[in-house]
């Protein structure tokens, strides 16, 4: 296992999850349930989506490598303009509502699960740590940073509550992230233009 790559994959998704849909449901649901239960149910969804997602990686390796390298640089882009274009307002009423299934729910942790695994499925970071697998093909490193980036980015929602979005706006953290993947997009296409 690859320390730089693990370091990589946890900065990158760190940073791309935490303006995320997801993190503005776990806001809510702990503002409005015990924070512990709530943390263990998203944090287990999270690691479940790294391993679906470092599986999904697994299998683009099988693309001959200029196909592979393509699909990367496609997605990274994608990723990036996703970021940079989504509306906030948008992402934090699917949070919302997201949370909002919550507060009927007598099993809380079980409850969080369901709604993190279904919101995490497809998105942008689980799209992100498949492409990072896919492309340093190191599973276990990618596995550890996503994961441990995701588990940490839920303990930050469920400890900060609204705290952390009046200290830095979402916008803030969502152009970040988009920038960044914007830089890894252009890296991989002046790979792909130079192999």
């Amino acid at each position: 296992m690859n320390p730089g790559i693990l370091a990589i994959a946890f900065g990158l998704v760190f940073v791309a999850e935490l303006p995320d849909k997801t993190m503005i449901a776990v806001i809510v649901m702990s503002s409005r349930n015990r924070p512990l239960p709530v943390l263990a149910g998203a944090s287990v969804a999270m690691i479940v989506n790294a391993a679906i997602a470092v599986a999904a990686g697994r299998l683009l390796e099988l693309l001959p490598h200029r196909a592979l390298e393509a699909v990367v640089t496609v997605l990274f882009a994608g990723g990036a303009l996703y970021l940079l274009l989504t509306k906030e307002e948008r992402e934090e009423e699917e949070g919302e509502r997201e949370a909002e299934r919550l507060r009927a729910a007598h099993r809380v942790a079980l409850t969080a699960f369901a709604v993190i695994v279904v919101a995490e499925t497809g998105d942008i970071t689980q799209i992100l740590t498949a492409n990072l697998e896919a492309h340093y093909r190191d599973p276990w490193a990618v596995f550890v940073g996503a994961g441990a980036a995701l588990v940490a980015v839920m303990s930050i929602g469920v400890a900060s509550g609204q705290v952390l979005l009046r200290v830095l706006p979402l916008a803030v953290i969502r152009k970040a992230a988009g920038v960044i993947l914007v830089g890894f997009a252009a890296y991989e296409a002046v790979a792909l233009a130079t192999s």
